[in-house]
């Protein structure tokens, strides 16, 4: 897409907010949480496409983006794209996945001949489609695959995603909650460009980056340096360090009770790394089951 094509009215009850995938995806409900109904989306087709439209303050207030899920894990490009961007993280919401199978009006379970969705959704779902005699097909995303089931009126096609895209393409959803494992959360990242961050001051929570040298147990002396202020380390994630072979920098998500324990906690592991970034400071987000 074109630039101009991202410029929408500012309407401070409408923030403009980047999301990976099109009008009825989980990054759009995500969106809805956080910021209410009236969020105006800008959907993108990849990650990177989300950063840059996030960084850009004439296109967008900001974006979303997926960071882990509960049973895939991290995922790890994005962590790459958020570390090399401008953007900070100024708040996180964390969603429930529930998949379901949708059908234009009508059309019967024994009318369908084929189900298109996302390859993660359809592998969450393989326990309840592998007792049917579906042709599967991979898509690029699960709204995009309720939106083509509705515009091209299919009668033996069927579709696999969220609530929200049923009622967006005017589906309906002819078996329910087909995911396998029930517990299946995605937490997603609220992200801003530096320069519009207003200051939160309920915050208890932070994303640092942190390397060290390799020195002997280094990293396990960076650990209890932060145990000692009292903060909670609720996620490290590894990642290689370009033009350094097999040297691995941190990203840590830490949550404390006070702000001022947090940047004491910074000081205290400063002597013990090469180097320490706040990636954001915000609130601990909500998990919504939808």
């Amino acid at each position: 897409m074109k630039p101009e094509q991202y410029l929408q009215p500012v309407n401070e009850a409408s923030p403009r907010i980047s999301i990976q995938g099109c009008e009825g995806s989980f990054h759009q409900m995500a969106a809805q949480q956080y910021f209410g109904k009236n969020v105006a989306i800008i959907p993108c087709m990849t990650f990177k496409e989300v950063v840059d439209i996030a960084s850009n303050e004439t296109l967008s207030e900001g974006g979303i983006m997926a960071i882990e899920n509960s049973i895939a894990g991290s995922i790890l490009p994005n962590y790459n794209l958020l570390r090399k961007s401008e953007l900070k993280v100024i708040g996180e919401i964390t969603l429930k996945i529930e998949q379901h199978l949708m059908v234009n009006p009508g059309v019967k379970l024994e009318d369908i001949h084929e189900v298109h969705s996302h390859p993660m959704a359809l592998q969450q779902c393989l326990k309840f489609l592998d007792a049917q005699n579906w042709k599967l097909v991979e898509s690029e995303d699960t709204a995009a695959s309720a939106r083509s089931v509705h515009k091209y009126k299919s009668k033996h096609i069927a579709a696999i995603g969220s609530k929200l895209a049923a009622e967006i393409f005017e589906l309906d959803i002819i078996a329910p909650n087909i995911h396998t494992l029930k517990n299946n959360y995605t937490r997603f990242l609220i992200l801003q460009p530096k320069e519009k961050i207003e200051k939160i001051t309920d915050a208890n929570k932070a994303s640092i980056t942190f390397h060290t040298n390799h020195s002997m147990g280094i990293l396990a002396k960076v650990l209890t340096r932060i145990a000692e202020f009292n903060i909670n380390l609720c996620k490290l994630q590894s990642y290689p360090i370009a033009q350094k072979d097999f040297a691995y920098g941190f990203h840590a998500d830490l949550e404390f009770e006070t702000k001022e324990s947090f940047y004491a906690m910074l000081e205290g592991i400063k002597p013990l790394t090469e180097e320490v970034n706040i990636i954001g400071i915000y609130k601990k987000g909500n998990t919504w089951n939808l």
